[in-house]
């Protein structure tokens, strides 16, 4: 099951307020400003910075070409 979209645009990550990519085959929200991985669990987003996962370098490369060959969106746009 997916996240709903109403739920996506409200999500940021706990520790930089920052817009997270959610991974849906995964059932993962990633920070990459932080190579940070917040899992979820029966549809519901466990972000607690104490539960999320660091992930190494070679990992955060892995997700960024996934998110890349994929075209995901961030849960939202900042505005810089």
């Amino acid at each position: 099951m997916t996240l709903e979209s109403f739920l996506l645009e409200i999500l940021a990550c706990p520790e930089d307020k920052g817009p997270l990519y959610y991974i849906e085959d995964e059932n993962t929200l990633y920070n990459p400003r932080l190579t940070r991985r917040y899992r979820i669990e029966k549809d519901i987003p466990v972000l607690l910075i104490d539960e999320a996962e660091t992930v190494d370098q070679a990992e955060h490369e892995r997700v960024m070409a996934r998110i890349s060959a994929d075209s995901i969106a961030p849960t939202w746009e900042t505005d810089q």
